[in-house]
């Protein structure tokens, strides 16, 4: 099994952050593409218009989610990966510091490359935009 991890840090505070990544309208809006998404434990999301889903494992307010997550290209038998997400604020701004794990072999270049295109640089754009 692969892993990668990234961070980015954003003009944001970490609630703010949390919130967003939680919320269906404000995640289809960071990232560009339609997300329905739970802000329960044990809620299920979709995002990028149904090509990623999951389930929301654990969540710790303005701290840390913990998802299971797969997309439209895993293997029918494939089992989710997990992906965690931990908030970190400093003077306003917060790091996100993404872990992605349990991914199958050969997935972990195309998640990473993934993560940087659709959701970090797009993440950057809106929220410089709106801080």
């Amino acid at each position: 099994m692969e892993k990668i991890k990234l961070s980015v840090t954003l003009p944001v505070e970490a609630k703010t952050l949390f919130k967003a990544w939680l919320n269906s309208k404000s995640h289809s809006a960071f990232t560009g593409g339609v997300a329905k998404v739970n802000s329960k434990i044990g809620g299920n999301f979709t995002a990028w218009d149904g090509y990623i889903s999951g389930k929301n494992l654990e969540l710790r307010e303005n701290q840390f989610i913990k998802q299971s997550w797969r997309t439209s290209e895993f293997a029918v038998d494939a089992e989710d990966s997990i992906l965690e997400l931990s908030f970190k604020e400093k003077n306003g701004k917060t790091t996100l510091e993404l872990y992605h794990y349990h991914l199958q072999p050969g997935d972990g270049k195309k998640y990473l490359d993934g993560w940087k295109e659709f959701y970090f640089e797009p993440m950057r754009s809106y929220f410089n935009k709106v801080s």
